[in-house]
């Protein structure tokens, strides 16, 4: 190549990466995708089918792709046979769900269990009605914080796992915001199921504006037209917007659900390939 010419080519490269800094010149954000490893699903999506056949329905879901799972209950299952059966099925349990009741009973044997089946958090799934007003969620809140110093001591994360009815305003506040608000971050977090939150009629965006960094597992639920669930990628929530705030977020952790899903492992499919190919 003469002199010329690599001065030609010079000058024009130059001029390109200079034009990409003038005012008013668009330049494309690099897209993401949901890391493959972090992409996991509720087994209570397929409970119907663990009941029966707890290895084959767990084989079959990391055939389809899954990396991890959220435990929800053993199925008759010590945690030492049920962390063999995610082993040979070459499955991570990221999280287990456990009651109230649990906390409030042998937490520290709770904590031993969950440590046998490797997970990473300890999730509360729900509240039972006794508690589901202003003086209920702040003695909660209490009590979650006890539970999670002893979660960490443990070595372990804790998180509540929210659904519609904790988003019902009383004296101007969603009850959930008592939650949040009331607990040290250090030791409590959640895992925020989009779909109820829809369903509660917040944003969730809005919550990860409010309270950064407080979010690192999604339930990934979708929601149908009329209001009930839908496979992921199918219902009408914008997963794109919400995905693109993982930095305010905190996520970690993809988890799919699908509370009544007509034919379990056909709905853990189509929503494993919306999720492993979604770009945002």
């Amino acid at each position: 190549m003469d002199d010329s010419r690599r001065g030609f080519l010079r000058l024009a490269l130059g001029s390109a990466v200079a034009a990409s800094f003038l005012p008013g010149t668009a330049i494309a954000a690099p897209l993401t995708t949901v890391p493959r490893g972090h992409i996991g699903i509720q087994l209570y999506t397929v409970r119907s089918l663990m009941t029966g056949d707890a290895q084959g329905t767990l084989n079959r879901l990391a055939e389809i792709g899954y990396s991890t799972v959220g435990v929800s209950g053993l199925y008759g299952h010590t945690p030492q046979a049920f962390r063999a059966m995610l082993d040979r099925a070459g499955l991570r349990a990221v999280l287990t769900h456990l009651s109230l009741d649990a906390i409030r009973g042998d937490w520290q044997q709770e904590l031993d269990n969950a440590r046998v089946l490797g997970v990473r958090y300890v999730v509360v799934p729900s509240l039972p009605d006794s508690v589901q007003n202003v003086a209920g969620y702040r003695q909660v809140a209490d009590e979650f914080t006890e539970a999670g110093r002893a979660a960490r001591s443990a070595g372990l994360k804790f998180l509540y796992h929210n659904h519609g009815f904790d988003f019902r305003v009383v004296g101007g506040r969603p009850l959930y915001d008592i939650l949040v608000s009331n607990t040290d971050p250090r030791f409590v977090n959640f895992e925020l199921d989009l779909y109820w939150c829809v369903q509660g009629g917040q944003d969730p965006a809005t919550y990860f504006e409010r309270y950064p960094g407080r979010f690192p597992v999604f339930h990934v639920k979708d929601m149908a037209p009329n209001g009930s669930f839908e496979d992921v990628g199918y219902g009408t929530i914008d997963f794109k917007r919400l995905f693109r705030m993982h930095a305010q977020s905190g996520i970690l952790e993809y988890v799919v659900e699908h509370d009544a899903p007509p034919v379990p492992l056909d709905s853990a499919l189509r929503s494993y390939n919306y999720l492993s190919t979604v770009t945002f």
